[in-house]
């Protein structure tokens, strides 16, 4: 995957939905407040925007699909579609690439991110979500596991309560759309910080973003992005710690990390993800 600028937008967002693994799947519904979907429809080009939802890493697919479809429909949306992909050879129907070529917006469903890349990694409509988030003003936005499917080097999952100890993240490949991050999602509700610092611990040269519910980035170009939503974005930017012995230590043994920088960044503030500098929102600015 290319790390050079790309001319679309990303809008990982941390979601606020279940995971649909317990018998009550009827209620596990993803569900994102209205004014992050504004964000994307925004980004989109407007209410008239082809919008395409994708729901295959949720359980629960119909259910979510049309409760997205609802979201978007409450905010003027009329041109919103289902990408079914169920099983990997889904992602490579005519049907599936047509929508993929023909959509202003991309909108990845929560659920298990590793499902996502085990149905559309290096698949025909993944190399055409890349090469059109490279050349064009491509939106693709996704909630939770919708969003940590974005990184490169990808989060699939960790004991949340456990001490920083190593071994407690399990990573992957992603999609691999924006390789300079790695990003988490529910990140203060569900109490993520020590898988994410692991995470970082493995890959200082990358930066860590920990999103909590109602809160998304926009990022753009690859180069920046900005914090939108209600909640907190936490950045862990290990390139600089002074000690960090992930490597040389064994499975389950207590790991230190010194030295980690971290950001705390709310509404409109921005993050340049090269130069790692943070430009904030003034006190008396408008918020997004």
């Amino acid at each position: 995957m290319s790390d050079s600028s790309a001319n679309g937008v990303l809008i990982p967002i941390g979601g606020n939905e279940d995971k649909g693994y317990d018998l009550e799947d009827v209620y596990a519904l993803d569900f994102i407040e209205e004014g992050i979907l504004q964000h994307v429809v925004k980004q989109a080009g407007g209410k008239n925007s082809k919008i395409v939802i994708i729901p295959a890493a949720s359980s629960i697919p119909k259910e979510v699909a049309v409760n997205y479809r609802d979201a978007f429909t409450k905010l003027g949306c009329t041109n919103v579609h289902l990408l079914k992909i169920r099983e990997r050879a889904d992602s490579e129907k005519e049907k599936s690439i047509d929508l993929v070529k023909t959509a202003d917006a991309l909108m990845f469903s929560g659920g298990d991110q590793s499902k996502i890349v085990a149905k559309m990694g290096g698949s025909t409509i993944h190399k055409i979500m890349m090469d059109r988030y490279q050349k064009e003003h491509f939106v693709i936005a996704g909630t939770s596991a919708g969003a940590m499917c974005m990184s490169q080097e990808m989060i699939t999952g960790g004991n949340n309560t456990d001490s920083f100890r190593k071994g407690t993240v399990f990573m992957d490949k992603g999609m691999g759309f924006i390789p300079s991050l790695i990003i988490d999602s529910h990140f203060i509700r569900r109490g993520r910080f020590g898988r994410l610092t692991e995470a970082v611990a493995k890959y200082p040269e990358l930066v860590g973003v920990g999103l909590a519910e109602d809160t998304g980035l926009i990022i753009r170009n690859d180069t920046e992005f900005q914090v939108i939503g209600s909640g907190m974005a936490i950045v862990f930017d290990a390139r600089t710690s002074t000690h960090n012995n992930q490597r040389i230590l064994e499975e389950g043994t207590p790991m230190t990390l010194t030295d980690l920088k971290t950001h705390i960044l709310s509404n409109g503030d921005r993050f340049e993800i090269k130069t790692r500098k943070i430009k904030v929102l003034p006190m008396n600015a408008e918020f997004v």
